[in-house]
């Protein structure tokens, strides 16, 4: 049984990560702005925390064997980038303080690289309501890739994240989006979480990015 912090547990993937963690026999606590909102489950302890709070949040990570970050500031905020950035800052510094040697974040798909070697965040077609939050999640990569205490991973999901059946399947990839025989990027939140849990047990992609999909 690992003892998990687990930050943004209310948000759509950190909600997934939640339950599978507790359908392992993991203790979780729960890091949200409103822990009300968290769902009751055994063995999960919902606190307050602010991410921006660096010396707070370190006292709160502590005895923990392991950050998972599923940390959004939410896709309206108009100010996701520089917030995005910032907290990552914090929560990274915050697991160092804290004496957690490993750290698990879930970014996003945007700073994948397509088949010309660009990103795709970079390209003239990528959603323009999403671009600042991809923007502050992949700075948020770039900055982890120059940590060289923790022991980190980052989860790109893939292009097409939406609600569906837990079956335990995916594939791995690292920099490039994972695509299905359809030429789909995709994959259940659920089985997203059944990914990230997996490396939380069993890692694979220490100081790596990876992706999954179908």
């Amino acid at each position: 049984m690992m003892k998990i912090a687990l930050i943004g547990a209310t948000g759509f993937v950190g909600q997934e990560i939640l339950k599978e963690a507790v359908s392992r026999g993991d203790s979780v606590t729960a890091l949200v702005r409103n822990p009300d909102k968290v769902e009751k489950l055994a063995g999960v302890t919902a606190i307050e925390a602010d991410a921006l709070n660096t010396a707070d949040l370190a006292s709160k990570l502590k005895g923990h064997d392991i950050v998972v970050s599923a940390y959004n500031p939410g896709w309206g905020n108009p100010d996701i980038k520089a917030i995005h950035i910032a907290a990552s800052k914090s929560i990274a510094e915050a697991t160092k303080q804290a004496g957690v040697g490993r750290l698990i974040v879930i970014g996003g798909a945007g700073s994948l690289y397509a088949p010309d070697g660009s990103q795709f965040v970079d390209g003239e077609g990528f959603p323009a309501e999403y671009k600042e939050g991809a923007l502050g999640a992949r700075q948020a990569l770039n900055d982890l890739r120059g940590e060289t205490e923790l022991d980190w991973s980052f989860v790109s999901p893939p292009f097409h994240l939406a609600p569906g059946p837990r079956t335990g399947n995916y594939r791995l990839g690292k920099d490039n989006p994972v695509f299905d025989a359809e030429g789909n990027s995709a994959i259940s939140a659920s089985d997203l979480a059944v990914a990230i849990m997996d490396e939380a047990n069993t890692p694979k992609h220490a100081k790596q990015r990876f992706t999954v999909g179908y």
